[in-house]
């Protein structure tokens, strides 16, 4: 398979995983708290990659661990807890639909501090994709009702956040191995997340069955929407472009909203074409 269909092919299992992370972080809310469902996203992700990355580690030169981990707070440990903290007073399939502003971010951010040369055409299908989104908003926000679109703010930092990572690995870790990436900004975050995790109530929660099924929602969301899931995003930056790379996030919405059917919410037709639009910037931002 050459590096074009691989690609594409990074870009759709990412999808599938990171859509179903809104989900996942929904269920885990139900018995914990926005700082404790970001803390065990990260501790779990950190022991599974500590097992299966941990020789990786040593590939990664002194110099490169400043900036492993500069991208470990701006890719993980920042996103891990504003999208937890968002998600309690706005729909997950919401939240999701706003985290395609990534790839707008990451356009300007990459031109102006980065100095990185893009297409017109990407720039058309960064856009574009826009334009689905903002459909996808208002209607998910006619269809939802009154929600407190503050937490909102917490979405758009997060989405800059990726674009900063991003845009920082392309430059400063684009010859390291995805895994030792991966692995170096997880084992960076491990102590704090532990710090943080030890200064809620959840010795006290850790007894009570919602709980208990909130940390296993958590596990997976940490093992395969986080550890999994970046070792394939850290991997797609490298062979592709920063804009293509995020542009996985016009995907994400879409398989959110398929979640959202499972659990009895309909798609309306202006959602059907805010996911189309969605498609065709993707489609645009990935050529040449």
């Amino acid at each position: 398979m050459d590096a074009k269909q691989l690609k594409w092919g990074y870009l759709l299992v990412l999808s599938l995983i990171w859509g179903s992370s809104f989900i996942l972080i929904k269920k885990g809310l139900v018995g914990l708290t926005a700082i404790q469902v970001g803390s065990f996203r990260i501790i779990f992700a950190a022991l599974f990659l500590l097992i299966i990355g941990f020789k990786s580690l040593k590939k990664i030169s002194l110099s490169q661990w400043k900036f492993v981990a500069i991208t470990s707070l701006f890719g993980t440990f920042i996103p891990a807890y504003l999208f937890a903290i968002a998600e309690t007073q706005v729909d997950s399939s919401i939240v999701a639909i706003l985290n395609s502003l990534t790839p707008l971010n990451t356009l300007v951010l990459g031109i102006i501090a980065f100095g990185i040369q893009f297409q017109k055409r990407q720039v058309l299908g960064v856009f574009v994709g826009l334009v689905g989104c903002l459909l996808l908003v208002l209607s998910g926000d006619s269809a939802s009702g009154s929600q407190n679109y503050i937490y909102v703010l917490f979405v758009a930092i997060a989405t800059l956040s990726y674009a900063i990572n991003v845009n920082l690995i392309k430059k400063y870790l684009h010859d390291l191995n995805s895994v030792s990436i991966t692995t170096g900004n997880f084992t960076v975050l491990l102590l704090p997340a532990l710090i943080i995790l030890s200064t809620t109530d959840i010795s006290h929660r850790m007894h009570i069955e919602t709980a208990q099924h909130s940390i296993f929602f958590v596990m997976i969301l940490g093992v395969l929407g986080t550890g999994i899931a970046n070792v394939l995003f850290f991997k797609l930056i490298q062979i592709s472009s920063p804009v293509f790379a995020t542009s996985v996030t016009y995907l994400i919405p879409i398989v959110a909203f398929f979640w959202g059917l499972l659990d009895n919410e309909m798609l309306t037709p202006i959602q059907f074409l805010g996911a189309f639009i969605i498609l065709i910037g993707v489609y645009l931002s990935a050529k040449k």
